[in-house]
């Protein structure tokens, strides 16, 4: 057959570069003091850029994990099977410690070390980093029962992924889940309707329904269920320490969205045996520990999949032409990569500073920053994914469209975070609670951003806007996600300010506060330097 057309104009693969190599986050590494892991970064962001591991990730998106509720002879099993690359990712990510290493090693800046890493990991393969991300919070909430702490957390931060169903204490290693959502509640889970019944041997006896169980191949889970005592917070092992299945039905796997690789659950618990976690009656005060830090994961999860949005388009544009020179020298497209790369960035810098806090448990005005900080940033970061996805997905135009590109897996996987451990309205209402409550945070939060002012105007009139804004109560239920919004941007554009490159910072604070914005990506005013600006997302 003879060949009808030469192929021109097509952009080679992005692969064998470094994902580390993203100055805002580098930076942050450094300013968290755990510039220390600098080399393991580099080392895991060459293999995350390779041609690889970019295959496994596709591999297992295509291959999706099958529930096996019996075996061949009818004996009640419930295990999920996995592609074998699923396991290669949890290797890699167990083995670099991103799942419990600060709290094995808490030396400065291990949490940042930690977040640093699951950001970058994330971004070759984002399913798997669910149950990574559970291990890590699981710990800190698993404390509130010393007993269990001491059994369990030595495995759960072990750097060897031991999978398979097992006694716990008999692995090598051990990952954690999360059970607490119930059909009738959703997010209000004081509305639980598991019950709790308490054993002469101290356990307790758990009956009900879990309307999302993520990663339910976990070696244990922390839920919430009704005792005596109120809601409660419960540790329940997929295996018992006699070596008998707990009674943990996996009735179906959903069919989510996105998210493909990673399996969720609708699951039973008929009579299944769990320990208390905490006091009776304080469930959901022992579990938010959890939830705060799963929270962080998932601003990082955000940040990372508009980074590598970010970083594909300038690749594309950079080798593909159209009009009689590359994309990336259009202004138009210079104008939306420019975008792109500023709000990746800002999501970036603040993610990591929120981590950094994580390092220093005792600073009660660190703790209090992170309290609202997080809350505020969980809201607004995860809320943008979804849109700066889409549009980075358009800069390929059709192309973008294929399944091949990778882009309709990133734009999937988008919506993810804002609506885990809370949707939007959840988390804007949660720092709302926060500044109630803890009035402390709100003098935190100011502290933070008033460390830039002064150093562009257009920032200090934001600040004073939205103190103006807090004075008013009325109707601030309502307003909650303007407010949020204010507060996420200040905060973002404060960090930009102190530490960001000077023209990221120029034109973050030039159309997030000086007005000279428009509704979609790519509006920014003119006389930024997108030039600046776009190289910072060149793959190398």
């Amino acid at each position: 057959m003879p060949a009808t057309h030469e192929v021109t104009n097509q952009v080679p693969p992005l692969a064998g570069h470094d994902v580390a190599d993203d100055p805002a986050l580098l930076a942050g590494l450094e300013r968290a003091g755990a510039g220390w892991a600098a080399e393991e970064l580099h080392e895991l962001g060459r293999l995350a850029g390779s041609e690889q591991v970019q295959e496994w990730g596709r591999l297992v998106n295509e291959n999706e994990p099958v529930l096996r509720t019996h075996d061949r002879y009818g004996h009640r099993i419930d295990e999920v099977e996995f592609h074998p690359y699923w396991h290669e990712l949890m290797t890699v990510a167990v083995s670099h410690g991103m799942h419990g290493t600060p709290w094995r090693d808490p030396r400065e800046g291990a949490h940042a070390a930690r977040a640093a890493k699951f950001y970058v990991w994330s971004q070759a393969e984002a399913g798997h980093s669910c149950p990574i991300s559970m291990t890590y919070a699981a710990i800190p909430a698993l404390r509130a029962n010393p007993d269990l702490a001491a059994r369990y957390e030595p495995l759960l931060a072990a750097t060897e992924y031991d999978f398979g169903l097992r006694e716990p204490t008999g692995k090598r290693g051990l990952i954690a889940g999360m059970s607490m959502t119930e059909k009738q509640g959703g997010s209000d889970v004081r509305v639980n309707t598991t019950t709790a019944t308490p054993s002469a041997d101290g356990s307790y006896t758990l009956v009900g329904h879990k309307w999302f169980t993520s990663a339910p191949m976990s070696d244990m889970f922390l839920t919430l269920a009704q005792a005596p005592g109120g809601l409660s917070c419960f540790l329940l092992p997929r295996v018992l320490p006699d070596g008998s299945r707990n009674a943990i039905r996996l009735q179906r796997l959903k069919d989510k969205l996105g998210n493909r690789s990673n399996a969720s659950s609708e699951i039973e618990y008929d009579n299944a045996v769990g320990w208390l976690v905490g006091e009776e009656g304080r469930g959901v005060r022992t579990i938010i520990e959890m939830v705060n830090n799963t929270r962080l994961d998932c601003t990082l999860g955000s940040a990372s999949g508009m980074r590598l949005g970010a970083v594909r388009a300038v690749h594309h544009a950079t080798h593909r032409r159209a009009f009689g020179k590359a994309l990336v020298d259009q202004p138009l497209m210079a104008n939306v990569l420019a975008d792109l790369v500023l709000e990746a960035e800002a999501a970036t810098t603040v993610a990591m500073r929120l981590a950094a806090a994580g390092d220093r448990p005792g600073d009660a005005q660190e703790q209090a920053f992170r309290r609202l900080g997080l809350a505020v940033s969980k809201y607004w970061v995860c809320k943008r994914a979804p849109v700066h996805a889409a549009e980075a997905l358009e800069c390929f135009g059709g192309n973008g469209y294929v399944e091949e590109s990778g882009m309709p897996r990133l734009y999937r996987e988008a919506p993810l975070s804002s609506i885990w451990e809370g949707s939007g309205n959840v988390a804007a209402l949660d720092a709302l609670r926060a500044m109630g409550r803890q009035p402390e945070s709100v003098a935190a939060f100011f502290a933070e951003v008033g460390q830039a002012a002064g150093g562009d105007a257009r920032l200090d009139d934001a600040v004073d806007r939205l103190r103006k804004e807090l004075t008013d109560l009325d109707g601030i239920e309502y307003r909650a996600r303007r407010l949020v919004e204010a507060m996420a941007l200040v905060l973002q554009g404060s960090l930009l300010v102190r530490h960001g490159h000077p023209a990221v910072a120029d034109a973050f604070c030039a159309s997030r506060f000086g007005g000279d914005w428009g509704i979609a990506f790519g509006t920014l005013p003119a006389g930024v330097d997108t030039g600046a600006i776009i190289e910072r997302a060149a793959a190398r």
